[in-house]
């Protein structure tokens, strides 16, 4: 157990970010999956800015990396104008 004053502080700090950023990846890929599951282009095309955003932010964040979320947008965006 941490001894110092701001060891306790990091560990409380580091719970709550830890939380967030597992909320927002989550939120994130429920996102991508719903615009994988969409059949109808017009749905597809109002939802993916959105989705991109999503992506973009958690890239900023480093919570995924910055290849792995041009990946994703990527495959998303090729998705999209197949449909």
């Amino acid at each position: 157990m941490a001894n110092h004053k701001s060891a306790l502080k990091r560990i409380r700090s580091n719970e709550a970010k830890r939380l967030r950023n597992k909320y927002q990846h989550k939120t994130t890929r429920n996102a991508i999956k719903k615009l994988r599951d969409m059949t109808t282009k017009a749905d597809a095309e109002k939802l993916f800015p959105a989705v991109v955003s999503m992506i973009d932010k958690l890239a900023k964040r480093n919570i995924i990396h910055a290849n792995k979320a041009a990946n994703l947008k990527s495959g998303l965006t090729k998705y999209v104008a197949s449909l």
